[in-house]
């Protein structure tokens, strides 16, 4: 059982100054209180940090590897009790946390095995050539970790996104120590899982200062873990004005660092005519499928969808509307939360451009949301940029276009998002292909004939995207390519063969693949 623990560097803490989670779905506080971290534990914790990090950055891959499989088992070794305590502090089901328990411990053994790999070191080695004129000096680079990490744990994700999320376990795959700020909405389930990491570390040997775990729910916290100079990079899910707030902090140290945020999509889908002609009906009820999955709680939930009008434009919106109607509500993360949410479309009920035409049932709780989805026109949309931010929850704007001309005009004007998503059937490929560069300037992941809730954690995905999806556009935070935000390349020229690091060394004791004079090398 969680016992309300700041935990550094394997060491727990209690303190005076506590704080309390809520009952997702009554709304009322949890018994429990937990420390809440200050000024004096970021310090503690970024200190260890900085102390653990070269020897954790000089570990050989499979090292690594046998930590984070380490992680996985200890987490799985929670049993139910991490259920149990995710459910009552998130309000999500039984099913959808066991399966997010399942990728958390999935997307550590995947890191795992890209470790394996090696070709996340990127080892490319250019030998002398003293013969040449001019002679060419020996040149030998590989990837290194950046140092200290900063986590943010995530609201709608309390296992997947959170203590030992993507984002951290990106982070030590690359060799980087994590210092976690708990998300205050789940400290019981986050507490339970940095315990299980701190069990990892110690059963592997490892500095203690690899990883530090600081619960609270004051803004100031935060803002002192990105502001130590011992930082160096930040990962974050969450609001924009949070991202936002973070990477200012960030921007302003006498040494700059990246903040990798993941902040605010709408996801647009884009439905053309042949594909509406033949299943109206069924994209419809699909739509509504994806839009209140989790109560909508999901940064990929498709808030906008691109119509041209026409009779199946029509039909999809009876459908959608039915399909609503009878959806059942589901509390939300917090009710914090659900106020933004209620605020959001209630702004959009107000607004002279859009028109509601259809609601989920009324709620039985207050900390329920209820299902909106409205329409406009694109040549409102485009007058009211305000039309374009997220709604975070079940609510969804359909915006009507004339023709294939103004549908191409409203995704130009679009924001950066996470996803895009066109339904085609054979008939529409001429207008999907003059639709899709368009999409892919503004979106990390574009997909076709499917919805974009549901995230897969594997080599090729993306999940990213041009601001404000989130601050960085040429990374992601899922599957491997996450590694590369926590890593940086270094040069060595001329440097004595009983100096160089391990991975960089002729006889290759770790049997990485390399490039060597432009040649790409594989151990047997």
């Amino acid at each position: 059982m969680p016992d309300g623990s700041i935990i550094i560097a394997g060491e727990t803490r209690q303190t005076a100054e506590r704080f309390r989670a809520t009952d997702a779905a009554t709304g009322e506080p949890i018994d429990q209180t937990y420390s809440q971290a200050g000024a004096e534990d970021v310090r503690d914790a970024c200190a260890l940090a900085e102390r653990a990090a070269p020897a954790f950055a000089a570990l050989d891959p499979e090292a690594r590897a046998g930590f984070l499989e380490a992680m996985a088992e200890e987490i799985l070794a929670l049993g139910d009790e991490l259920v149990a305590m995710a459910m009552v502090e998130s309000g999500l089901p039984r099913a959808r946390l066991e399966g997010e328990r399942g990728r958390t411990v999935g997307q550590l053994r995947l890191f795992a095995g890209e470790l394996r790999r090696g070709e996340w070191l990127d080892v490319t080695i250019d030998p002398a050539l003293p013969d040449r004129a001019p002679p060419r000096a020996d040149l030998r680079r590989m990837n290194q970790p950046l140092g200290p990490v900063a986590v943010f744990g995530a609201s709608n994700f309390p296992l997947a996104f959170s203590v030992a999320g993507g984002d951290t376990a990106s982070a030590l795959a690359a060799g980087c120590p994590v210092i976690v700020k708990g998300h205050p909405a789940h400290p019981g389930t986050g507490e339970l899982v940095a315990r299980a990491i701190t069990a990892a570390v110690a059963a592997r040997g490892l500095p203690a200062g690899v990883f530090s775990y600081l619960p609270g729910p004051a803004p100031a916290l935060g803002a002192a873990l990105v502001a130590d100079p011992r930082i160096k990079a930040v990962g974050f899910t969450g609001s924009r004005a949070g991202g936002l707030a973070l990477a200012r902090i960030a921007a302003e140290r006498p040494e700059p660092i990246p903040v990798y945020a993941e902040m605010s999509a709408v996801n647009p889908v884009v439905i053309l005519p042949q594909a509406l002609a033949a299943r109206a009906e069924r994209l419809g009820a699909e739509f509504v499928g994806s839009l209140t999955l989790g109560a909508g709680q999901f940064c990929t939930n498709p808030g906008l969808v691109l119509l041209i009008e026409g009779e199946g434009c029509t039909r999809f919106k009876t459908a959608a509307a039915q399909a609503l109607a009878a959806t059942q509500p589901h509390a939300m993360l917090t009710p914090a939360i659900h106020g933004a949410f209620s605020a959001g479309v209630a702004a959009l009920d107000a607004s002279p451009d859009v028109t509601r035409i259809a609601s989920g049932p009324t709620p039985a709780t207050p900390n329920q949301g209820c299902g909106a989805l409205f329409e406009t026109s694109a040549a409102r949309f485009l007058a009211n940029p305000a039309l374009g931010e997220e709604v975070f929850g079940a609510s969804s704007l359909l915006v009507i276009c004339a023709d294939l001309g103004e549908l191409a005009q409203v995704i130009a004007g679009l924001e950066g998002q996470l996803t895009a998503t066109i339904h085609h059937d054979e008939a529409d490929a001429a207008a999907a292909a003059q639709l899709l560069p368009g999409l892919a300037r503004k979106a990390g992941r574009v997909l076709a004939n499917g919805w974009p809730t549901g995230v897969e954690v594997c080599h090729a995905m993306v999940h990213g995207g041009p601001f404000p999806a989130t601050t960085d556009p040429r990374t992601s935070s899922v599957g491997t390519l996450a590694m590369a935000r926590f890593l940086r390349p270094v040069c060595y020229q001329d440097i004595a063969a009983g100096l160089l690091p391990a991975a960089l060394q002729d006889d290759n004791p770790w049997s990485l693949p390399r490039t060597v004079n432009g040649v790409r090398e594989r151990p047997a």
